[in-house]
C-alpha cells in the first residue's frame, strides 16, 4: 500500500472538524429541522463551502480522495458527525461520494483500451465539477425492481453524437432532487441486453414534462422527511454514458456507499442514546424493571451497531471479502438500530409519541438503511447466496 499523502489528510482532518461544528450547531435547531419537509439551499451550501464535496475528488485532482483504503473511514467520519445534527442534510450528502464511487471514477484510474483516453477525461471532468462545487446524487431505482439494477426497464437510444442519449423511463428515490446538479442512472441501451450507467444535467430543468422529465411524485416519506427524495418520468431527457461500458461491474473495493449509509445512520443512534440517557438520568432510581432491562439492551444494541460499524471500515481498509462484509454489516445496523430506537422510545414513555420529541423522528429515520441500496429482499437474497462460497 502507498504511504499516506499527508497534505490530504490533514485537509480532510479540518473538513471533518468543520462538520462536527455545523452539526452542532444544526442540532440546536433540531425540534424546527425535524418537522422540515424539504431541504433548505444554504444548509448544502455551507456544506460545499468547508470542502465536503472534494471528498469526491483524487488528490491529484484537488480533492481529498487517496483510495477507498485511506479514504473511506474519513468520509464515514464526516457523514457520521453530520448525522447528529441533521439526518436528511446527512442522508442526501452520503449520496455524493457514493455515486462517484460507484460510477468507477474514484476507484477505476485506468481503463482498458479502446475506452482509456475517453476514461480519463470523462473522470476529469467529473472531478471538475465538484471542485467547482456541484453536487452528484443518484436516480437508479425504479418502481418494481426490488432495488436490483439488473432489472431496469429504463431504455437509451442514441442521439446521435458521442455518448450522448435519450433516456425513457420511471425513477424515484431521487434522493436531494432539485438540490443536486448531476444525477446518476442505469438504463439499457438500444440494441444491448445489460443495463449500464449514465448521468444527466438537471441543473435548471423544469419539472413539468416540457423538458423531457415530469415529477411523478413528491418526496412524503415518514422517514428522511426532508431528502426531496421524489420520483420522476423521463421521455427522451438528455443522458450521457459511461465512457467505459460496464466500468461499475469493474469496481474493486466496492462497499463505501454502505459504509456511508450505515454512518449516517450510527451517527442518528449515538445522538439518540446520549440524548436519552441524560433525559433519564434524573429517573434512574425509579425506573421499572421493565424500562431498565430494555435500557440495558439499548446499551448492548448500540455496541453492537458500533462494532458492526468498525468491522465494514476494516474490511475497506484491509481490502477483505468488502462486498460481503459491508452488506452483512449494513444489514445488521438496519436492524439492530430499528430495535434499540423502538427501545429508548418504549423506556422514555409516552413523551417520545409527540412532534415536540426527536425520538419518533430518529425511529423512522433509522428505518431508512433497511430500504437503501441494497434494500431488504435483495440484500437477504445477496447475503443468503454469499453464505456458501468458499
Amino acid at each position: 500500500m502507498e504511504e499516506p499523502n499527508q497534505a490530504a489528510a490533514e485537509n480532510a482532518q479540518g473538513i471533518l472538524e468543520n462538520i462536527r461544528k455545523l452539526a452542532a450547531e444544526f442540532a440546536g435547531e433540531r425540534s424546527e429541522r425535524q418537522l422540515r419537509r424539504e431541504l433548505v439551499r444554504t444548509d448544502l451550501g455551507r456544506l460545499r463551502d468547508i470542502g465536503f464535496l472534494l471528498s469526491a475528488v483524487p488528490v491529484e485532482h484537488g480533492g481529498i480522495w487517496e483510495s477507498s483504503e485511506r479514504s473511506n473511514r474519513i468520509i464515514c467520519e464526516m457523514l457520521r458527525a453530520l448525522a447528529h445534527g441533521d439526518s436528511s442534510i446527512a442522508l442526501v450528502a452520503s449520496m455524493h461520494p457514493s455515486v462517484l464511487q460507484y460510477t468507477g471514477w474514484l476507484t477505476l484510474s485506468e481503463a482498458p483500451e479502446p475506452y482509456r483516453e475517453a476514461w480519463n477525461k470523462q473522470r476529469r471532468w467529473a472531478f471538475q465539477t465538484a471542485v467547482d462545487g456541484l453536487r452528484w446524487g443518484t436516480m437508479v431505482s425504479e418502481p418494481g425492481s426490488g432495488g436490483d439494477t439488473s432489472k431496469t426497464k429504463a431504455t437509451a437510444r442514441p442521439s446521435g453524437q458521442d455518448g450522448a442519449y435519450l433516456l425513457d423511463g420511471e425513477k424515484h428515490f431521487g434522493s436531494g432532487s432539485g438540490i443536486t446538479s448531476y444525477v446518476i442512472t442505469t438504463a439499457v441501451p438500444e440494441g444491448e441486453n445489460e443495463p449500464d450507467i449514465f448521468f444527466m444535467d438537471m441543473r435548471g430543468v423544469p419539472w413539468d414534462g416540457s423538458a423531457g422529465v415530469e415529477l411523478k411524485a413528491m418526496w412524503d416519506g415518514v422517514g428522511m422527511t426532508a431528502t426531496q427524495s421524489h420520483a420522476m418520468t423521463y421521455k427522451d431527457f438528455p443522458a450521457t454514458r459511461s465512457s467505459w461500458p460496464g466500468a461499475n461491474q469493474q469496481r474493486t473495493n466496492a462497499g463505501g456507499g454502505a459504509c456511508m449509509f450505515a454512518a449516517v445512520v450510527l451517527g442518528i443512534v449515538e445522538t439518540a442514546i446520549d440524548t436519552a440517557r441524560k433525559q433519564l438520568l434524573r429517573k434512574r432510581e425509579t425506573m421499572a424493571a421493565f424500562e431498565q432491562a430494555e435500557w440495558a439492551r439499548v446499551e448492548i444494541e448500540g455496541w453492537l451497531i458500533n462494532q458492526a460499524y468498525e468491522g465494514m471500515l476494516r474490511s475497506v481498509e484491509q481490502a477483505t471479502s468488502v462486498s460481503r462484509e459491508t452488506r452483512v454489516g449494513k444489514t445488521a445496523i438496519a436492524e439492530l438500530a430499528e430495535s434499540a430506537m423502538l427501545r429508548i422510545c418504549k423506556v422514555v414513555g409516552g413523551g417520545s409519541y409527540s412532534r415536540h420529541s426527536p425520538y419518533g423522528f430518529w425511529l423512522e429515520d433509522v428505518r431508512s438503511l433497511g430500504f437503501l441500496r441494497p434494500p431488504w429482499g435483495l440484500a437477504f437474497d445477496l447475503i443468503f447466496a454469499a453464505s456458501w462460497d468458499d
